[in-house]
């Protein structure tokens, strides 16, 4: 099946797509005083819905892990690494804030917009078409992604005023919340992709989701190295 729109239609279609979700991409996961709010009258269970909320509303997160999917044939890989991304980012996440270690949120997030941009330029045979080299081992990069994706986690939950009782319990429970709201994102991102692998239109639909995550790893890098050198 085929849904009859040419090459041209498909990059028109991008360009305006492009335009409608880099203003909100670069709103993603932000800290709000609701949230603030939500965390100082709730329990733990308060940082489970805070951290599930971010998640999902972390917009750079998900695009690189729809980035790795592409790559990916089959459930048991797609489980596999992000398994991998997930332990990566638990890692840090948990050890940075525990040690109070924190890093300027606007650099933080433009690595990790790097990583988008990274996975895009990978899935579209960047490293083979342009630089005339294998990519490197796609596990292991994945792993270091996971790190880099937990610092800026762990920056986002130093941001609120978490007190000084049950902090470890406090931090576990947000990543867990991070957790299930990443599989509460990944569940209709793998549908559509795996369904979408039926159609003829797959290859034209791979090759302009892969541009736009090249697009957001762009724009959103340059939006957060503005505020670095804007503040």
């Amino acid at each position: 099946m085929d849904y009859g729109l040419s090459t041209m239609d498909y990059r028109k279609r991008l360009t305006t797509l492009i335009f409608i979700l880099l203003p909100l991409l670069m709103l993603a996961h932000g800290v709000s005083q609701s949230d603030q709010e939500i965390l100082t009258n709730g329990g733990l269970l308060a940082y489970i819905l805070v951290g599930a909320k971010h998640m999902v509303t972390g917009y750079d997160h998900l695009l690189f892990l729809v980035g790795v999917i592409f790559y990916l044939s089959n459930f048991k890989d797609i489980v596999k690494f992000v398994t991998v991304f997930t332990i990566g980012h638990s890692i840090t996440l948990i050890s940075a804030t525990l040690l109070g270690i924190k890093a300027n949120e606007h650099l933080i997030d433009a690595v990790i917009a790097l990583s988008v941009l990274y996975k895009g330029f990978e899935n579209l045979g960047g490293f083979q078409k342009i630089l005339n080299t294998k990519s490197p081992n796609l596990l292991w990069m994945v792993f270091i992604f996971g790190l880099i994706h937990g610092f800026g986690l762990s920056t986002r939950l130093q941001s609120f005023d978490i007190g000084n009782e049950q902090i470890l319990a406090k931090i576990v429970s947000f990543n867990v919340g991070v957790e299930l709201g990443q599989i509460a994102a990944l569940i209709p991102i793998v549908f559509i992709i795996s369904r979408w692998k039926a159609f003829k239109s797959y290859d034209t639909f791979y090759k302009v989701v892969n541009w736009f995550l090249v697009a957001a790893g762009i724009g959103l890098f340059i939006f957060q190295m503005y505020g670095y050198f804007s503040h």
